[in-house]
């Protein structure tokens, strides 16, 4: 057991490693908010209004977000890929509709993309590890419906560029902050700049109730639509369960009391954990120094990213899988089902459709993710290639530990 620095005990397991930041504080708040839902009988998110029992931890959760994020509404779902897919559905995004992402992300952002009836059109990231806003520009068609910024490894991407693209051939954009909760970008929370904020609280990510997911935004039409899509055609607004007419066909995709409990207990430590994440990069950066061949990723907004991950840009590919090899981990480009030439399944249901993403179909994504590592700061995930790092808690000399082996792997 180990105290923080709020005053919080966090329950962990001798030399475990957590997947993600919110993970390591998992606590008090967490244990005392599930067990007041099961000594509450109220697991629903629905309950009776007049129930002093029903604690409505999916409802304050809604609530609070949306004040965090500086929107009007959220609603929280089972995860965020459902997220993606109910904003798709919302913004009437469909067959024969054309939806830009990155050819770096997580798979869900493709998938959300394809269920929804739309064929995703990847472009480029650049020196970011985000959207290459020319190359966005570059990919606008007639069918383009809506760009999707991924808010990749919790660097904000580009916005002020592709807002303006959006507006020029209106466009909508979703943004996926699955990566990247608690980031701003030029003093806005991530989240708050499109129609839509999509977020994970999945237990590699900033904050986690384990899984789950929040959607945010600023339209009351949207969230109308929105909510309806996630509760099988009901209307927002209200403690209880509804019976009457509907005007959207829905499906379930709800959250319950516990997963509210702990995503809310979670919510509420999410400014300490970005700013513990700010400072223990911080430090990592300063231990490693200036390191030959090897710069730092650009951000968009360096006070404003998550710090979830510090990531190495090789000016050599062959130098950055050498120095993977020594660390025991692997360059960002063998990083699995966030690389779009590592998705087979995608590849071929992209290829039906006459659109061929195989390796090479993006070379300057190519070479950009064969000369990347990823070093955990706070997220331990071999599927981001941030098996080597430190995490939230390291000490010191933990971090200074870490950074000479960096070092010495570079140099050799």
């Amino acid at each position: 057991m180990r105290e923080t620095a709020r005053g919080c005990f966090v329950f962990l397991l001798k030399k475990s490693v957590m997947p993600g930041p919110g993970s390591y504080l998992i606590g008090e708040d967490e244990i005392t908010g599930i067990l007041e839902v099961l000594r509450s009988g109220h697991l629903y998110r629905y309950g009776s209004a007049d129930d002093d029992q029903f604690k409505r931890k999916v409802h304050t959760l809604e609530a609070e977000f949306a004040k965090f994020v500086g929107v009007n509404h959220a609603v929280a779902v089972n995860s965020g890929t459902t997220a993606l897919w109910i904003a798709m559905k919302s913004l009437g995004i469909g067959p024969g509709d054309e939806v830009i992402v990155p050819a770096y992300t997580y798979v869900a952002t493709y998938t959300s993309v394809l269920f929804a009836g739309a064929t995703p059109v990847l472009a480029e990231v650049d020196d970011t590890l985000t959207l290459e806003p020319e190359d966005v520009a570059a990919r606008v068609t007639e069918r383009t419906k809506a760009i999707v910024p991924v808010h990749m490894l919790g660097n904000p991407a580009q916005m002020d560029a592709l807002l303006v693209i959006a507006e020029r051939y209106n466009l909508k954009v979703i943004e996926d902050c699955a990566q990247a909760a608690g980031a701003r970008y030029h003093g806005r929370v991530v989240g708050s700049m499109g129609e839509f904020g999509a977020f994970s609280l999945n237990y590699f990510k900033t904050f986690t109730a384990g899984d789950g997911g929040l959607l945010v935004t600023g339209d009351d039409e949207l969230f109308m639509r929105a909510f309806g899509l996630h509760d099988q055609g009901h209307k927002p607004h209200r403690l209880g369960t509804e019976v009457g007419r509907r005007d959207i066909l829905g499906m379930n995709f709800r959250m319950n009391e516990l997963t509210g409990a702990v995503a809310l207990a979670q919510l509420r430590k999410l400014n300490h954990i970005t700013e513990q994440l700010r400072a223990q990069k911080q430090k990592l950066k300063a231990a490693l120094g200036s390191l030959p061949g090897v710069s730092f990723r650009r951000l968009t907004d360096t006070t404003g990213e998550c710090g979830t991950l510090c990531t190495l840009l090789f000016e050599q590919p062959e130098h950055a899988q050498q120095v993977a090899k020594r660390l025991n981990t692997t360059t960002v480009s063998a990083s699995g089902w966030h690389v779009y030439s590592n998705m087979e399944h995608i590849i071929k249901e992209l290829s039906e459709r006459g659109y061929d993403i195989r390796r090479g179909a993006f070379p300057k994504t190519d070479h950009r993710l064969d000369s990347a590592i990823n070093l955990s700061v706070g997220v331990v995930d071999g599927g981001l290639g941030s098996a080597f790092g430190i995490n939230i808690f390291s000490s010191d000399e933990e971090i200074a530990a870490v950074a000479a082996k960096v070092c010495e792997a570079v140099n050799e």
